[in-house]
């Protein structure tokens, strides 16, 4: 699409929908949100570009394939779930660091999980964005 509103637009809105998901990412272990919803928010902010620049341009600006996206993904959350086997817990024991960080609160393996569910979300929905788009052309 040759639209130049729309290509303003997306540079506009593409870092803002991607700091959104992050807000999302880390708010939603406690409340509505998490990895799920952040994934789909990000997925959908690069989408939004590769409608106005083309798939070419959105494969400059992303650091990687997005199959590697799913095995990060899915390697946060196995990681996650075994943690706590290595402490002498069960499968999927929720533990956490001690103290707060900042901005993120307490950090443990919830939120680890979360950020699996959330490259693993995005990663499978920019796959299935791309082969649609490139069986387009």
């Amino acid at each position: 699409m040759k639209s130049v509103i729309l290509r303003t637009m997306t540079i506009y809105l593409l870092p803002l929908l991607l700091i959104f998901s992050i807000f999302l990412l880390f708010r939603g272990h406690n409340t509505p949100g998490g990895g799920f919803v952040g994934g789909l928010v990000s997925a959908a902010a690069f989408s939004l570009y590769l409608i106005g620049f083309g798939i070419d341009k959105v494969r400059e600006i992303l650091p990687v394939e997005p199959v590697k996206f799913v095995a990060l993904g899915l390697l946060f959350a196995v990681g996650s779930a075994l943690f706590p086997v290595f402490l002498g817990k069960p499968f999927m024991t929720g533990t956490w660091m001690e103290g707060r960080l900042p901005i993120i609160g307490s950090l443990g393996t919830p939120s680890v999980f979360d950020t699996g569910v959330y490259f693993t979300v995005l990663g499978v929905t920019l796959n299935i964005i791309f082969s649609l788009f490139e069986d387009k052309e």
